[in-house]
């Protein structure tokens, strides 16, 4: 009992120890970033004076004031600054926004707990807890309403540049609407550029996924600038492939083998499943478009006699759909034969905006949306060459020394 009870009182003493050795290392931080943002600040004071502090210069062109302090809430904790004051000139800190309170990291957070659907009362208790300063519900609301501005010019902003490649794909997301829950569309398009670098072209509400809404996504695109597109891929959504066509006429339809693999599937049963998705496989691994038909022709007859009269219909029907990226480099094949690059960011998508529910309209489905889609732009994700763009080169060369 006596060895228990003096290494419980160990352990208490070891537990403060920490502790103590925690808060001191935290003090410790909060001074060095105090003491370093407070010689920033008087630093920007003597550039915009043109002198330092007491200095005599005859390039001196203001003088210092005094300074007036305020609180500064920071990873660290709260530190104090004293902020400058000049005789002649307003001072501007480029270091911190005049009136900030807090880091941008710190706004961040806040708009993503409100996009992702936390309630304003919930926000306020969270921030309270981890950085000890309660948010009002009108900071919140400022803070959305600085989100939605940002979204909403990067949504728009022109599209330079040619894109050959052309991923679309829509999510289907709950809305409140007249006391009913109903369903809204968001259509989102991605792109490879001329150099290989995957872009987020565009997201938009869209009511259906039906032809109406996308003739209007793809006029969105091309209003803003969209060019240069070669091969559009998708799944054969209701009027997408008409819509295609009309906005870029030029430009060649790849329907996802994936997608078109599952619409096969719902006429197979269970247990031949492996062995039908092992012949669409098949098709898929020829060497040329002659050759996979070839091998297409005989599937369908292995599926009749398999009696999968559907399946073998759906096949010898759609199956040319699916080759269209015989028509382009050997080495982008399986970037470009399914909409995996969009499916991803979709599943992402779905993750973020599954907690939220039913949204309040369609505007705040699409910027919750495009919040995640404007993330993923700044991430690796397009910084990262996607396939090597030398082939589209080379057919420009060809064709000026044609022509």
């Amino acid at each position: 009992m006596t060895n228990n009870s003096e290494s419980k009182t160990l352990g208490k003493v070891v537990q403060i120890d920490d502790e103590r050795i925690q808060d001191h290392l935290g003090e410790l931080v909060r001074g060095t970033v105090e003491e370093t943002l407070n010689a920033m600040l008087d630093a920007e004071a003597d550039a915009m004076c043109g002198a330092q502090r007491y200095e005599r210069s005859p390039d001196r062109i203001d003088t210092r004031a005094g300074h007036y302090e305020r609180k500064f809430h920071s990873k660290a904790g709260e530190v104090n600054l004293k902020m400058p004051k000049l005789r002649k000139q307003t001072f501007e800190t480029a270091i911190i926004e005049r009136y900030k309170r807090r880091e941008t990291s710190i706004e961040e957070a806040l708009m993503e707990m409100y996009l992702a659907g936390v309630s304003v009362r919930r926000v306020e208790d969270i921030t309270e807890a981890l950085w000890g300063t309660r948010v009002s519900s009108g900071t919140v609301s400022k803070l959305n309403k600085k989100v939605y501005k940002h979204i909403e010019t990067w949504r728009n902003r022109p599209i330079e540049g040619e894109y050959p490649y052309v991923y679309l794909d829509g999510i289907v997301l709950k809305r409140s609407w007249a006391g009913e829950v109903r369903n809204v569309s968001v259509l989102v398009g991605i792109g490879v550029d001329q150099d290989g670098y995957r872009r987020i072209l565009g997201v938009q509400e869209g009511h259906k996924e039906d032809k109406a809404g996308w003739s209007t996504f793809l006029e969105h695109l091309k209003s803003r600038g969209l060019t240069g597109v070669r091969l559009i891929v998708s799944d054969a959504c209701m009027g997408l492939s008409e819509a295609a066509a009309e906005y870029y006429p030029d430009a060649d339809w790849q329907r996802c083998t994936v997608h078109f693999y599952r619409n096969v599937f719902s006429h197979v049963p269970r247990a031949k499943m492996r062995q039908v998705s092992a012949m669409l496989k098949a098709i898929h691994a020829q060497e040329s478009r002659e050759a996979a038909l070839d091998k297409a022709n005989k599937v369908v007859a292995n599926l009749r006699e398999m009696r999968l009269q559907k399946a073998a219909e759906l096949v010898e029907r759609c199956i040319s759909e699916t080759l269209a990226y015989y028509g382009y480099p050997q080495t982008h094949w399986l970037k470009i034969r399914t909409n995996n690059p969009l499916e991803r960011i979709m599943r992402e998508i779905r993750r973020r905006t599954r907690v939220v529910g039913a949204f309040p309209d369609g505007d705040s489905a699409v910027m919750l949306v495009a919040a995640r889609l404007r993330h993923i732009a700044s991430s690796k994700w397009g910084t990262r060459k996607y396939v090597s763009m030398d082939w589209l080169r080379q057919q420009e060369l060809e064709a000026q020394y044609s022509a």
